[in-house]
C-alpha cells in the first residue's frame, strides 16, 4: 500500500472544538454545516485552518432535496458562496426531505423509497446542479421510522439516484450501522450495492441505544461495530476522504484525537487483496 493509497483524515469543524483541530497536524479538511456560516461572519479559527491548506467543505441540511418543492435558490446561493470562498472541490447535502407546506421539521426525514420518489430526487437534485458552480455529493440519511411503500430497498434507492444524476456520495458509515441495526438488513450487503467508484468521502460518528433502537447521536463515542464496518469498506474499496463528526457533548481533545487515530488506524491498514 502506498501513501496515496491511505485516505485524508477530517473532522466536523464545531467552535467547541476549534483548539483541538487547529493543534492537530495531520488533518487535511473540515466540514462545515452551510447553515450556521455565511461569507461575512467566518470564524478566525476556521480561517486559519484555510490559510493553512486545509480544505473546507460546505455541507447542507436544508436543501431538502426529496421535497415536493424545487430547492430554494437563496440556500443554494449560500451553498455557492461558501464554496466560492473556500475555494471547495464540491458541497455536499442528504438525501432526504425536511419541509412541507412550509412547515419545517427541524429533521432530515426519509424519502419514500418509490420510483415516483426518485423521479422527483432527481429533477431537484438536476436543478440544484445546474445553479451550483461546484458539484453536489449526496448522503444516505440514518431513519428510525420507515415508509411501507417502498419499491426498492435502501441501496437500490441510493444507486438509482447517484446513477440518475450523476453524482458522487458521501457515504455515512454510522448511518448505514443504525438502519441495518434497526431495520434489519446487512450492511455488508450494501456496500456490495452501492457504486463505490462514486464515493467521495465518509462519514464517522458515534450514537447509542435506547429501547432497543439505535439512535445516530453524533454525541457519543463510535461503536466497534462501525469501525468493523470502516475496516470492510476499505477492504472492498478505500475511500479519497474520511471524517469524523461530533455535533454535541464534546469530549476532551484526548478523547477526540483517540477517535481520530482510531480512524487512521482502520484507513491504513493493508486491504484483503494485498494481504
Amino acid at each position: 500500500m502506498f501513501a496515496h493509497d491511505i485516505p485524508k483524515l477530517g473532522i466536523g469543524w464545531r467552535p467547541e472544538l476549534a483548539v483541538a483541530i487547529e493543534r492537530r497536524s495531520d488533518l487535511e479538511f473540515v466540514e462545515i454545516v452551510a447553515e450556521n456560516w455565511s461569507v461575512q461572519e467566518l470564524p478566525e479559527p476556521l480561517l486559519r485552518l484555510h490559510n493553512r491548506g486545509l480544505t473546507v467543505i460546505p455541507h447542507g441540511v436544508s436543501l431538502s432535496l426529496g421535497g415536493a418543492r424545487l430547492p430554494d435558490l437563496k440556500r443554494i446561493k449560500r451553498l455557492n458562496e461558501l464554496a466560492s470562498r473556500f475555494n471547495s472541490p464540491f458541497v455536499s447535502e442528504h438525501i432526504a426531505f425536511v419541509r412541507g407546506q412550509r412547515l419545517d421539521s427541524g429533521h432530515l426525514l426519509p424519502v419514500p423509497r418509490t420510483r415516483s420518489a426518485v423521479k422527483v430526487l432527481v429533477e431537484n437534485i438536476s436543478f440544484c446542479k445546474e445553479h451550483l458552480k461546484v458539484p453536489l455529493v449526496l448522503e444516505n440519511i440514518a431513519y428510525l421510522c420507515d415508509w411501507k411503500n417502498s419499491e426498492l430497498d435502501e441501496a437500490e434507492f441510493v444507486s438509482e439516484i447517484l446513477e440518475a444524476t450523476d453524482s458522487m456520495m458521501l457515504l455515512d458509515l454510522a448511518n448505514l450501522m443504525a438502519n441495518s441495526f434497526n431495520h434489519n438488513f446487512d450492511p455488508v450487503a450494501f456496500l456490495k450495492k452501492i457504486p463505490l467508484q462514486r464515493m467521495a468521502y465518509v462519514h464517522i460518528a458515534g450514537g447509542v441505544m435506547h429501547n432497543g433502537l439505535y439512535h445516530d447521536t453524533h454525541a457519543h463515542p463510535v461503536p466497534t461495530e462501525v469501525h468493523k464496518l470502516l475496516v470492510k469498506l476499505c477492504d472492498f474499496r478505500r475511500p479519497p476522504m474520511i471524517m469524523l463528526e461530533r455535533d454535541d457533548s464534546f469530549p476532551q481533545a484526548e478523547i477526540l484525537n483517540e477517535e481520530l487515530d482510531a480512524i487512521r488506524f482502520a484507513t491504513s491498514q493493508v486491504p484483503m487483496e494485498a494481504r
